[in-house]
């Protein structure tokens, strides 16, 4: 049985020829293929870590898990898609919710190992009817808003939770990571929210130094004397251990505000092995339900035992649009690497000492991020907002969903935020298409076109200049 782990040296082992690729199943010399893998990790450093901090998660477990993800993924696609699995960062909203409904983190893993389970069912459908399914039962629209209110939905966190630990520090982080990730260029433009972490960090240590410290909230309501970055931690804890785990727990509640991130996700599978496809000039529809399941499976597994979801990441697609490496066996260095960070409790501590301030910065460009990916997918489907069928859901979820609109159902059940917000799009869009005329279903402007375009030609003529 070919399980993809087996690679043919590209050229000399060394560099690529000129416009040359190194495809999935060939490889560099191993020392350069170590350092390629050693790349993979620190690209996804940013994302990986903070997205398990944010969820309440052990970010030692988080790591570690995403290298047996990236595993699973690469021996289930027969290493075929490269791409490396890490936490989602379309839980930390799930997540927030969740706890601010008294959940811990046993309720939080237990909801979304449910939508692991979910992805995975959607990815044996996808194998078995075709790539086509997703469009009809989710199509532009409905994914770029559920992806849009998922996203936007976080700004309260920000705004209450880690913005005001330390203002000025979150704005300075702020400012650095947009500076990184607009000026910069190639690998380093990759990794602007680790670059920006670690700036946070090390401004965050010089004004305790220098002021002493801030009195202000951390992690709780009461403003309190606290020092911005907190290592005590760090000294304590080992060199060598494993992280810690938990069992999962099942609340209905808690699984109906996880589930609408399904969506999200099958949309960001579809995205990435389209994207891998292209760059190595090979269709790869016939492996998007066998990804999709992979990435159910490895979430199901990290989930089970204490960890975050994972997902493919982007990050780890511009290395490889960089460096024109495609090999598998780069990600599988990679994996290694996360694995042996995973088993390192005090590089663990490190990371869990990011101060709040620093979150807040990240977060405000991170969370910004998200929700417009949702218009990205928009602008990519080219969907047309001047048509009620499209505009109508939309616009009803997306309040919904960030407003965090609620529906009580019984005493002790209710739905809101997220998982209403999704309801209505997906329901919404289905049930008015089934009873719209013909020529909205043709998705032709039914708006008066000055909503959205006003250009020389509609002016009156008496308007011209």
């Amino acid at each position: 049985m070919n399980l993809g782990v087996r690679w043919t040296l590209h050229g000399d082992g060394r560099t690529p020829a000129p416009g040359a690729v190194v495809r999935p199943d060939e490889r560099l010399s191993w020392p350069r293929t170590a350092g390629l893998g050693a790349q993979h990790v620190v690209a996804m450093f940013g994302a990986s870590f903070v997205s398990p901090i944010l969820m309440g998660l052990d970010p030692n477990l988080a790591i570690m898990m995403s290298g047996i993800a990236t595993a699973i993924f690469l021996l289930a696609t027969r290493g075929k898609v490269p791409s490396y699995l890490g936490c989602s960062l379309s839980f930390v909203g799930v997540a927030a919710t969740i706890r601010a409904s008294g959940g811990d983190s046993a309720t939080v893993t237990g909801a979304v190992f449910v939508v692991g389970a979910a992805l995975f069912l959607a990815g044996l459908a996808v194998q078995r009817f075709g790539a086509h399914i997703i469009h009809t039962v989710m199509p532009p629209i409905v994914t770029g808003a559920v992806v849009m209110l998922i996203g936007f939905n976080l700004a309260p966190v920000t705004a209450t939770t880690y913005w005001p630990q330390d203002q000025w520090t979150a704005l300075l982080t702020m400012l650095f990571t947009a500076l990184a990730v607009v000026c910069l260029r190639g690998f380093f433009s990759r990794i602007a929210i680790f670059l920006g972490l670690v700036f946070g960090y090390v401004l965050s240590f010089v004004l305790d130094r220098v002021f002493g410290r801030i009195h202000s909230p951390a992690g709780g309501a009461e403003a309190v004397d606290h020092w911005r970055l907190d290592l005590s931690g760090v000294g304590k804890a080992d060199w060598v251990g494993l992280p810690s785990f938990h069992a999962p727990s099942f609340e209905w509640s808690a699984i109906l505000v996880a589930l609408p991130v399904v969506i999200a996700l099958i949309a960001e599978n579809a995205g990435h092995v389209k994207a891998v496809g292209e760059m190595i000039r090979e269709p790869l529809d016939d492996k998007l339900g066998t990804a999709i399941a992979a990435d159910g499976a490895a979430s199901m597994l990290s989930t089970a035992v204490g960890g975050p979801p994972n997902t493919t990441y982007s990050e780890n697609i511009g290395v490889m649009a960089a460096t024109r490496v495609y090999s598998t066996a780069a990600y599988w260095a990679a994996a290694c690497f996360a694995l042996l960070f995973g088993l390192c409790p005090k590089f663990g501590a490190v990371v869990a000492a990011i101060p709040g301030g620093v979150l807040g910065g990240i977060t405000v460009i991170l969370y910004g991020m998200i929700g417009l990916l949702g218009a990205q997918i928009w602008i990519n489907a080219k969907v047309d907002m001047r048509n009620p069928l499209n505009l109508v859901p939309a616009a009803a979820g997306i309040i919904i969903g960030v407003g965090g609109v609620s529906l009580k159902i019984t005493d002790t059940f209710e739905l809101s935020g997220i998982a209403l917000g999704t309801i209505v799009v997906i329901a919404g869009y289905h049930l008015l298409r089934a009873f719209a005329p013909a020529h909205l279903k043709q998705q032709e402007p039914l708006l008066d076109s000055g909503t959205s375009t006003y250009d020389e030609a509609d002016k009156h003529p008496d308007e011209r200049p």
